[in-house]
């Protein structure tokens, strides 16, 4: 019996479905990966910052957080996403715990043995039903375990989390003001039309707020060192001032016992 075998259609690009991954070898594995387009072709065209910020902003408080933790996970925007056999797609924002970090072109499902943990997207004025309704559906029968949407235009946040019963996603219930995700063990908050993330009751800080907090403590170190060098200097000061004033006291009384003998007292006695 011939094995079937798999064959690239560029206009719709998909990972070998189960069945056939299993029936290939390594190094047919790693060529299909590589033939596997790494970039993914827009539908509409980009949406400026509004879009691009919610998404940089995740990254950046997601990486320094479990950074700090020391917790290994994988963070991208945008990235290819192979489930066996399904229609790829690109999320705007992605985690998966537990695994190596390292820069990945694409993700195929087979490959990493791993499927997605988290997945964010932000709608603003491109395609809002793919967001709210389909990736809905889709990311729960993939198993994503948790799928949160901010739609920017309206300034609302969703958040899902999969039901391993019934293989859907059951809303997630904010708790004052807040929606907790299980996956990630944060919270997430809409402040100002924008996500940010909690760790208890601490917010996790974004770039802008690292890089301030940094160079408020960097000029903080840099004047408590210049105070420091300006009292060691005060001290040197202090001291060769004593050692001067010494000096001079020794002289003047050196003078004065010169003076006594010129006229015939002998200091020592006096």
């Amino acid at each position: 019996m011939l094995r079937k075998r798999w064959e690239l259609d560029m206009d719709d690009p998909r990972a070998p479905s189960l069945e056939l991954w299993a029936t290939l070898d390594a190094a047919e594995r790693a060529r299909i990966c590589a033939a596997l387009p790494s970039e993914y072709p827009r539908a509409s065209p980009p949406e400026g910052d509004r879009h691009r910020r919610p998404k940089q902003s995740a990254i950046d408080a997601l990486g320094e957080f479990f950074r700090r933790i020391r917790r290994r996970v994988y963070l991208s925007s945008e990235l290819p996403i192979y489930y066996p056999g399904e229609r790829m797609f690109a999320p705007d924002v992605i985690a998966v715990l537990d695994v190596e970090p390292h820069e990945r072109d694409r993700w195929v499902v087979a490959q990493e043995e791993r499927g997605l943990d988290f997945a964010f997207e932000v709608t603003l004025g491109g395609d809002a039903k793919k967001d709210l309704e389909e990736n809905v559906e889709r990311f729960a029968r993939l198993g994503i375990p948790e799928y949160f949407v901010l739609n920017a235009r309206s300034a609302r946040l969703l958040g899902y989390r999969l039901d391993e019963e019934s293989r859907r996603y059951r809303a997630i219930a904010p708790q004052q003001g807040r929606w907790p995700s299980s996956v990630l063990g944060l919270d997430l908050a809409l402040e100002g039309g924008r996500v940010r993330f909690y760790h208890g009751s601490a917010p996790l800080l974004e770039a802008a707020e690292l890089v301030g907090r940094l160079e408020t403590m960097m000029d903080e170190l840099t004047a408590r060192k210049e105070e420091a060098e300006r009292s060691k200097e005060e001290a040197e000061r202090s001291k060769e001032e004593a050692e001067r004033s010494k000096e001079e006291a020794e002289q003047r009384a050196e003078r004065l016992a010169r003076r006594l003998r010129e006229l015939g007292v002998d200091p020592d006695e006096a």
